[in-house]
């Protein structure tokens, strides 16, 4: 089985795209090192670096979400929407009458792409 260690994410402005993701999550780069930088989030990376290919914001914000999974969804998304993040979602139960105590909440960083903040999920 692969073990999926990292999400590659890319940018125009690296660096203050990773200044906001260190404080999302609370802590300094793990390293950095010739425009890169590597976050890590539980058992994964969030690298970010540059790309000559990539200009601007993300024209399909949608296509790809990454999930960061916290016991306090509420609490941490006051959190995050202090910070700056763009609020798409506010914190929702996405399984109406399952587990009351699931939610989702989905804010978009400064280059336009989304990440959510969701409740564990027992598999």
């Amino acid at each position: 089985m692969l073990n999926l260690n990292s999400i590659l994410l890319f940018s125009e402005n690296p660096k203050e795209l990773s200044e906001f993701y260190k404080k999302i999550l609370e802590k300094p780069a793990d390293w950095s090192e010739g425009g890169y930088s590597g976050i890590q989030a539980g058992d994964g990376h969030l690298v970010i670096g540059p790309h000559d290919k990539v200009k601007g914001k993300s024209p399909n914000p949608e296509r790809i979400m990454f999930n960061f999974q916290t016991k306090d969804v509420k609490k941490d998304f006051e959190r995050i929407k202090a910070i700056g993040a763009k609020v798409i979602t506010e914190p929702y139960n996405p399984q109406e009458n399952d587990n009351k105590d699931s939610l989702i909440a989905t804010f978009a960083d400064p280059d336009g792409n989304y990440f959510q903040l969701m409740s564990p999920m027992e598999m």
